[in-house]
């Protein structure tokens, strides 16, 4: 299915969601260092509730180790100032769905990574600076999902 990559994510609550979202989906929830909190932390855990079993869910150190693991074909980089919307991308299964820090979003490096195959933008009102990170996720995922037909889902 797809892969959620989420690059140096600071708000535990945040992640948690993510955790949800990648076992009700199918989805992989890939996690880079630094981690702004650590596994035991309480808003993570009750905002995974009972899905951290369920989920799949590797941390890497760096950006290298996690291209190493994923080898991805292709890797949209979401980002306020993304070139592409994310309406118009043909989502494939394995595609690397990528965010930013709550804080910042993703350094200029990652964006221009050789591995990025677009930066891609949520719409928004213009006044605005940004979507919640796991909100953003989910937007994504359960678009790429629905190009899918839903694949494995109970309808």
């Amino acid at each position: 299915m797809f892969r959620i990559l989420f690059h140096s994510p600071e708000i535990p609550g945040n992640t948690g969601n993510a955790i949800r979202l990648a076992a009700i989906t199918g989805a992989e929830l890939h996690l880079v260092e630094p981690l702004g909190f650590d596994f035991s932390d309480a808003k993570l855990r009750r905002a995974g509730l009972d899905y951290h079993d369920l989920a799949v869910v590797t941390v890497h150190k760096t950006i290298e180790d996690a291209w190493h693991v994923l080898q991805p074909e292709r890797v949209y980089a979401f980002t306020s100032d993304g070139t592409t919307s994310y309406a118009d991308i043909a989502y494939q299964p394995g595609d690397v769905l990528m965010f930013g820090q709550e804080s910042v979003g993703l350094p200029e490096p990652i964006k221009h990574d050789p591995h990025v195959t677009a930066t891609v933008r949520l719409p928004m009102l213009p006044s605005l600076r940004s979507l919640n990170l796991a909100n953003a996720a989910s937007i994504a995922v359960y678009e790429a999902w629905r190009q899918q037909g839903f694949a494995g889902a109970r309808l």
